[in-house]
């Protein structure tokens, strides 16, 4: 584990998350060919635990599809996967906002490989601010990203599963929302409704030989921090027992315990990776308002 996955921030020019060469070498519980041609597709897989997710895929012998808005983004992660492990994940540059996109890009995975094993729901964003102040456009964006995206893959990969008489996997990456997200309600609003979401389908599609589960990662470094201010990154380690940030390894074990026949007689479930964080605390992500006590309270 690096210095910043204790809980060091770096004021000047902070490197958030692991290198690319780390990724490439950190070790793993799991034995070198567990996901061997199996097919994983990471949608957000070009950064933070998408990327993680990606190289430990590809690592443990998966063929690897991922997608994100970006391409150039999208590149620059194969093109590190392929140097560390010589397969290359296939890229696609789509939104999965659209749902015409999702079904193009399922067809693509199929048409190349013939199949899909395991989908992994990693794409999503937000952004810290109090609900009150939110824009309608704002809200619809991640309401849009996390709730209707997520759903619009995890459709899509069922009902090819379903016409192909095959079996899948589905892994939504979520968030620890069962105490509310003060500064997050619209990332809060779309994460429960995914969970619930697949706790319903887990159920419906248990018959079509289809898992569905969720991994909610609690604080997490990556550079995904650069979006939060200083006052909240110097504290978010306060909001677990364990006093310390997690890091994407710890999220993409998780994702691949549920994937692989580690995780085959579960669905409907959810691995809570947060050092704890549900027990004791609540994360602010633009900092803890001076009315909660600022900074003489336990807590972000």
């Amino acid at each position: 584990m690096t210095d910043l996955a204790r809980g060091r921030t770096e004021a000047a020019h902070p490197r958030f998350g692991f290198t690319e060469e780390e990724l490439a070498t950190l070790p793993t519980v799991f034995r070198d060919d567990l996901l061997k041609s199996q097919v994983v597709l990471v949608s957000g897989g070009g950064s933070g635990i998408g990327k993680g997710i990606t190289f430990l895929a590809a690592r443990l012998g998966a063929n690897v599809v991922i997608c994100g808005r970006k391409l150039e983004r999208l590149d620059a992660t194969a093109n590190a996967v392929e140097r560390a492990t010589g397969r290359r994940p296939m890229t696609v540059a789509m939104s999965i906002r659209e749902d015409e996109a999702v079904d193009a890009l399922m067809d693509r995975v199929f048409d190349t490989h013939g199949r899909l094993d395991h989908l992994i729901n990693n794409a999503g964003g937000q952004f810290p601010q109090d609900a009150i102040d939110f824009s309608r456009k704002g809200w619809r964006s991640v309401i849009d990203l996390n709730l209707n995206g997520t759903w619009w893959m995890m459709q899509a990969a069922a009902q090819r599963w379903r016409q192909a008489g095959c079996c899948g996997s589905i892994v939504n990456i979520v968030a620890n929302v069962d105490r509310g997200m003060p500064q997050a309600a619209h990332t809060c609003a779309a994460r429960a409704g995914v969970i619930s979401l697949s706790k319903t389908v887990a159920t419906e599609w248990a018959p079509l030989n289809i898992r569905v589960n969720c991994v909610a990662p609690g604080v997490i470094e990556s550079e995904g921090f650069q979006v939060y201010p200083d006052k909240a990154l110097a504290r978010f380690h306060d909001a677990n027992p364990m006093k310390r940030w997690g890091d994407v390894w710890d999220v993409a074990e998780a994702v691949v315990y549920l994937s692989a026949d580690s995780g085959k007689f579960i669905t409907g479930g959810i691995i809570v990776v947060d050092g704890g964080q549900a027990q004791i605390g609540v994360v602010w992500p633009a900092g803890r308002p001076d009315y909660f006590g600022g900074s003489k309270l336990n807590g972000v």
